[in-house]
């Protein structure tokens, strides 16, 4: 097994998570099985109980694993499917070591920083690193010859301390050879001086050789490509080659990455160090197009020539933040980039689109600009979230959509909203609310799913990926997803449609065109009465993929540019 440890220096969100998935899309183009693990130093048990805000959105698995974004973008670009445990916290690591130490297993003996906890981090990324990885397909891959770990925080925290020491005696047991740590540092560029500064690249590795590793590649986030004579500097401060040191500039495009990586020839350190006898082609000509680094090529040139804009509008709770819809706009952008279109999003507060009489801090002037923004949308997406804050607007929103019809997709909580919506201004149901929002409402069109319902707010939803049956042949949707009669998505969610109310909607023309297994739960609900009214309970961006957009985003691209019959031809 050969590991490649990810480390930043000076400050957070470098990107460190888009350097290791193109590191690994990098990799898996030479045919190496490749499995990916996101360090994340906190001592929560995992993201499900934060804020967005806090840390972006919480990214969900298939095994119910509530986990930070970045193994969102390990799947995207690896076309993998990872688990609860590829995601570490020292909270869990905390919560093995003291488990142990209740069960008498180790014997006694007083419980230190180290060896038990490095040891039990060592072991988890030993035993993570050497299991199977599923494909998109579903299908089981073969065992990873190469293990990605992406160390969060910033060297030099002291959340960090116990995993870098972790790593430093994981590289003397596997051996320099299996053993290779790329860490990501900026070069400062200060317009009142106008010259490229390495000195706090100088420091971030001066203090990771403290701590007993050594850079083997060192990634320079910077605006502009640096010059030789930087590069030159950083090699004779930093300790090693020039080649070594590799220029992680301002792209268009995240997808960009990896051919920026490979045009350094960092696949050939990676072959050197790691040993890991690869055909060294000198450049991307000598690559066949069926390779998957061409792929990321052609895409990002794709994506460069997209140029006739579409503006979606998204109506959320946390629009202050672009993390805390990351894979929404992610699958965005690769519904646009398949269907030739440049994506604009406006951010809209779900507060500012609430009248005057019901808002709480009223602005007439954000009220104004909000709804100018709706009016000049060319499509409308709500996504989840949780609390009632914002709701009202959100459903203001949907009813201004489906009246001008309008394009719009709703996400979980947009799918709960829609629901609202149509029972109080179309169905007649005065008042009618979700028990989140309202329990004393008279009519609970939206109720909470008893199963769920614990003294615990972490892992207490409806989590992970479930099957969904289509239930019409007459639905958009289904024939987006190509005819299919049954679906797997990822959910989040602990509030449901209450089957009490279906019968009443449908008489309406809200059809409800996909449920859960037990034929219980609504997952699909369309209105046919309009260009694109769709929504659902699942979130579909969780398993967007770049050179695979998922089937809701693209109906709404292509319903918002006016191509939803061609694309429905194809």
């Amino acid at each position: 097994m050969k590991y490649i440890l990810v480390s930043g220096g000076v400050i957070s969100g470098l990107g460190k998570g888009v350097i290791s998935s193109s590191l690994g899309a990098l990799l898996k183009g030479f045919n190496l099985n490749v499995t990916a693990i996101k360090i994340d130093p906190y001592i929560n048990i995992d993201a499900g109980t934060f804020s967005p805000y806090e840390h972006g959105e919480v990214f969900v698995l298939d095994d119910g694993g509530e986990v930070d974004l970045d193994l969102g973008n390990y799947e995207r670009f690896l076309n993998i499917r990872l688990g609860r445990d590829n995601n570490i916290t020292t909270g869990k690591i905390f919560e093995r070591v003291i488990s142990k130490e209740r069960q008498g297993a180790y014997l006694g003996r007083t419980v230190q920083y180290i060896p038990h906890i490095t040891d039990e981090i060592q072991l988890w990324v030993e035993n993570i690193a050497h299991q199977p990885v599923r494909n998109d397909n579903n299908g089981l891959g073969d065992t990873p010859q190469i293990c990605l770990i992406e160390l969060g925080g910033t060297i030099g925290d002291i959340e960090s301390a116990p995993f870098v020491e972790a790593f430093r005696f994981l590289q003397r047991r596997v051996g320099v050879e299996n053993f290779l740590n790329v860490h990501l540092s900026p070069v400062l560029e200060p317009k009142s001086v106008g010259e490229q500064k390495t000195k706090p690249t100088q420091r971030s590795v001066q203090e990771l050789r403290k701590l007993g590793l050594h850079p083997d590649l060192i990634m320079c986030r910077c605006e502009n490509p640096i010059s030789d004579k930087i590069r030159e500097k950083i090699s004779l401060f930093c300790d090693v080659s020039s080649d070594q040191v590799i220029s992680v500039h301002d792209v268009e495009s995240i997808y960009q990455i990896p051919t920026l990586l490979f045009e350094q020839n960092v696949i050939k350190i990676l072959n050197k160090i790691l040993r890991l006898n690869l055909p060294m082609p000198i450049t991307l000509s000598h690559l066949s197009e069926s390779s998957s680094i061409k792929k990321w090529v052609h895409l990002a040139e794709a994506e460069s020539k997209c140029r006739e804009e579409v503006k979606i509008t998204l109506v959320g709770k946390y629009t202050k933040l672009e993390d805390s819809y990351a894979s929404v706009i992610k699958a965005l952008h690769h519904a646009g980039v398949q269907l030739e279109r440049k994506i604009r999003i406006s951010y809209v507060e779900g507060c500012d689109l609430i009248e005057k009489e019901r808002a709480e801090n009223f602005s007439e002037e954000r009220y104004t600009k909000a709804w100018n923004e709706l009016k000049t949308m060319d499509g409308l997406l709500v996504p989840g979230g949780f609390d009632m804050r914002g709701v009202e607007g959100m459903i203001n929103a949907i009813k201004f959509a489906r009246i001008e019809k309008k394009p719009f997709l709703g996400i979980c909580l947009g799918f709960q909203c829609a629901t609202i919506e149509f029972a109080r201004n179309v169905v007649g149901l005065i008042g009618a609310n979700s028990t989140e929002f309202d329990s004393k409402t008279e009519h609970k069109v939206v109720i909470d799913m008893p199963e769920h319902t614990t003294g615990d707010m972490g892992g207490t939803m409806r989590l992970g990926l479930r099957t969904t049956h289509f239930t019409s042949d007459y639905s958009l949707l289904r024939k987006l997803y190509n005819g299919a009669n049954s679906i797997e998505e990822r959910h989040r969610h602990r509030y449901e449609v209450n089957p009490e109310y279906v019968s009443q909607l449908e008489k309406k023309g809200l059809k409800f065109t996909g449920k859960d297994s037990e034929k219980v739960r609504m997952e699909i609900l369309e209105y046919h009465d309009h260009p694109y009214f769709v929504a659902i309970q699942y979130h579909p961006e969780f398993l967007s993929r770049p050179l695979k957009p998922s089937p809701p985003f693209l109906g709404l691209i292509g319903a918002s540019s006016n191509q939803l019959e061609k694309l429905l031809r194809s």
